[in-house]
C-alpha cells in the first residue's frame, strides 16, 4: 500500500484494520547474490541502494534480533554535516541531501526536522575555531553561520548567557539545515522500501560463522541455516570485532564502548533546535512529545552491554544544568545505551575486504545515525563495484597502516576521546 492522505483516511474510516505488514516475514533461501549482515540503519540502506541503484534484488539482510532493536533505535537522532576535513564534510553533506529527500523517496514520513544545530562557544579562541570550521564548510557548499552571544540568547531563551554563568557564552556557530529525525521511522521506512524492491529481511537470524571456499568468503552460517552468497557485507556497529573474529580477523583498529542517551519528562516548548555544550560534551534537543533528548561522553571502559552507569548520568546532567539552570528539578524519564564501534581516528571504515568476498562497514563512533543514507549509498557501491565510491575512498581500512588517518578532532589514536 502506498502511503497517502487517501490511504490514511480510508484506514481511519475502517478502524485501521487494513494496514498491511510493512515488510514480509521472509524465509531464508539457500543462496543470494549478496548478503548484508546487520539489520540496522546502515545495513538496511545498503540493501536498499544495492537494489535501487545497482539492480541486485536477490539480497538478504540478516539481523540477529529485530529491525530497529540496535543502535538505529538507540540514539539521540541528530543529523548534521558540520565537519571541517573535506573528506568528512563531503561524505556527510551527501547524507544531508539524502535526508532532505528521504520521506518522499521512501514514501514514509521519517519526521526530518531541519531545526538547526548550534555549537556554543565559551572563549574567543573557540570562536576562532568555529570561524575556521565554518569557512571550510562553506568552501564545500555547506551552510554555516557564526552567532553572537545576543543571537544565541534570542534563539535559546532558557540558556544562561549571563557573566555569572559557570561557563560564560561568547557566541556560537549554527548549521541551519541540520536537525533531527525519528530513528524508528528511518529503520521502518528503509526496511519497507527494500522489501518492496525484493530484498529478504531475515529477523531473529544470528550469524554463527562464515562459509569459505579456499580463502574466500562465500556465505554465512546462521541460527536459521547456511546461506551462501558471493558477496557478504558486514554492518553491525559495536559488534564488528566479535563478528570479524569468526572470519579469522582478530585485530581491527576499533574499540567497543557504550554510549548512553536520556529522555526527560515532557515539558512545554523550551528548545527549538539542537544545542551542543562547547566546554564539555553534551548535546540536547526537545522531542515532539516534549521530552528533552540528550547525551554526552561514552562510558570510559570497553563493553557490549546496552545499559549505562550512574557516573555518566551525573556528568551529563551536570552539564545540562550548567547550560540551562531551569532544568535542575526536571525528572529523568528513561535512558538506554548503544554499543559504539570507536575507530582510532574517529572516522568510519567502508571498504572492500580484508578477506575476499567480505566487505566492511564499521568505526562510526558518534556519527552512525546521521550517516545512515550516505553510508548505505557508498557501501552499496563498494559491494556492487568491488571498489570504493569517491566519497568513501578515504575511509579504507589500510589508512591506519599507511598513516593516512582522518583525525577530525586532532587528538590522535584515542578512540574514547573521539
Amino acid at each position: 500500500m502506498r502511503h497517502s492522505v487517501f490511504s490514511l483516511v480510508a484506514n481511519a474510516l475502517t478502524g485501521n484494520a487494513r494496514w498491511p505488514r510493512q515488510w514480509r516475514a521472509a524465509t531464508p533461501k539457500p543462496a543470494y547474490d549478496a548478503i548484508v549482515v546487520g539489520g540496522g540503519g546502515h545495513g538496511l540502506t545498503t540493501a536498499y541502494y544495492l537494489a535501487k541503484e545497482h539492480g541486485l534484488t536477490n539480497i538478504a539482510v540478516v539481523e540477529k534480533g529485530w529491525i530497529g532493536g540496535g543502535n538505529v533505535g538507540r540514539n539521540t537522532t541528530i543529523i548534521r554535516s558540520n565537519y571541517m576535513l573535506p573528506e568528512n564534510s563531503r561524505f556527510y553533506e551527501l547524507g544531508m541531501k539524502l535526508w532532505e529527500e528521504m520521506s518522499q523517496e521512501l514514501n514514509y514520513n521519517v519526521m526530518f526536522s531541519q531545526r538547526g544545530v548550534i555549537n556554543l562557544a565559551h572563549t574567543s579562541a573557540q570562536m576562532d575555531a568555529f570561524a575556521r570550521r565554518g569557512n571550510a564548510m562553506r568552501l564545500e557548499g555547506i551552510d554555516a553561520e557564526l552567532m553572537t552571544r545576543e543571537e544565541v540568547a534570542a534563539r535559546l531563551p532558557g540558556l544562561d548567557v549571563s557573566d555569572r554563568a559557570r561557563f560564560p557564552i561568547v557566541g556560537g556557530m549554527i548549521q541551519p539545515r541540520a536537525g533531527t529525525a525519528r530513528h524508528d521511522a528511518v529503520a521502518w521506512g528503509y526496511a519497507r522500501a527494500a522489501d518492496k524492491l525484493g530484498v529478504d529481511i531475515l529477523e531473529n537470524c544470528g550469524v554463527t560463522g562464515f562459509i569459505r571456499d579456499g580463502d574466500r568468503i562465500v556465505g554465512v552460517e546462521t541460527t536459521r541455516g547456511a546461506i551462501r552468497a558471493p558477496k557478504v557485507g558486514v554492518a553491525v556497529a559495536g559488534h564488528t570485532s566479535e563478528l570479524m573474529r569468526l572470519a579469522g580477523l582478530d585485530r581491527l583498529p576499533i574499540e567497543s564502548h557504550v554510549l548512553q542517551a536520556f529522555v526527560s519528562e515532557p515539558l512545554k516548548p523550551l528548545i527549538d533546535t539542537v544545542v551542543t555544550f562547547g566546554a564539555g560534551h553534551l548535546y540536547i534537543s526537545q522531542s515532539d512529545k516534549g521530552g528533552l533528548v540528550f547525551g554526552g561522553d561514552i562510558d570510559g571502559y570497553n563493553s557490549y552491554a546496552q545499559r549505562g552507569n550512574m557516573p555518566v548520568i551525573r556528568h551529563v546532567a551536570a552539564e545540562a544544568v550548567s547550560m540551562f539552570p531551569n532544568l535542575a528539578r526536571l525528572r529523568l524519564l528513561r535512558h538506554w545505551g548503544g554499543v559504539m564501534d570507536m575507530s582510532m581516528d574517529g572516522s568510519p571504515i567502508i571498504d572492500v575486504g580484508p578477506v575476499p568476498g567480505l566487505y566492511l562497514n564499521a568505526g562510526w563512533c558518534y556519527g552512525g545515525f546521521k550517516a545512515t543514507p550516505a553510508s548505505g549509498f557508498c557501501f552499496a557501491h563498494t559491494i556492487a563495484r568491488d571498489e570504493p565510491h569517491a566519497l568513501n575512498a578515504a575511509f579504507r581500512l589500510d589508512r591506519f597502516a599507511a598513516g593516512r588517518t582522518l583525525d577530525e578532532k586532532g587528538i590522535g589514536p584515542s578512540p574514547q576521546l573521539h
